[in-house]
């Protein structure tokens, strides 16, 4: 029996995803030590992400896109609320993976001009950081004493039930393997560019342990 396009996508971008739990700032979030403005950082710079893909998802006519993405899997919103949070708490953005937000957002256009299903792979690895968020929220939590919800609502935004409900949509979207190879080359893509950002935010951050 054929693998599943979700069974192809989570060994083809492995080696990222173990990757991403290596870099500094992943390591210095884990130990409490990772300095708030790399995590503003970090919700800024995918404030970024997400409004190009969120945009471009809801505007594609692909049938393959419109059976798998919906408004509820939206994190934008989320994202601006913690903004909002740490604005309100009188911390400042800093831009440090300005740059890498921005190649991604342009990625995220061109791939929507040439092939909107391309897109799917992009949602794939963004929805999938917000599963990995649950197992980090309380890291964050701890960090920053974020102990009533604000400022993690990005974080606690995965849900495996969700999840489930997701990947199952994805593999009834995507049976054709040429379909799936493209989507699973958009994933890669997504995953050197948050690579990309998580060096950038790891800048001047000592080893991890």
């Amino acid at each position: 029996m054929s693998a599943t396009v979700v069974e192809r996508l989570r060994s083809g971008t492995r080696a990222w995803h173990d990757g991403l739990e290596s870099t500094r700032f992943a390591t210095a979030m884990t130990a409490g030590t990772l300095p708030l403005d790399r995590y503003v950082g970090q919700l800024t710079a995918y404030g970024v992400v997400l409004e190009a893909l969120e945009d471009e998802l809801s505007r594609a006519t692909s049938p393959s896109v419109g059976s798998v993405w919906s408004a509820d899997l939206g994190k934008l919103p989320l994202v601006e609320r913690d903004l909002a949070y740490f604005a309100g708490a009188g911390g400042a953005p800093v831009p440090w993976a300005a740059a890498e937000a921005g190649a991604f957002a342009r990625e995220i256009r061109r791939a929507a001009a040439s092939d909107p299903r391309a897109l799917l792979g992009f949602l794939y690895v963004m929805e999938g950081s917000t599963l990995g968020g649950l197992v980090l929220r309380p890291y964050v939590a701890a960090a920053y004493g974020l102990h009533t919800g604000d400022g993690v609502a990005y974080y606690g935004s995965g849900d495996r039930a969700r999840w489930a409900r997701f990947t199952a949509r994805m593999n009834g979207a995507l049976t054709e393997p040429g379909a799936q190879d493209r989507v699973i080359a958009a994933a890669r893509r997504a995953c050197r560019h948050t690579a990309a950002i998580a060096r950038a935010l790891s800048a001047g951050l000592p080893p991890g342990p």
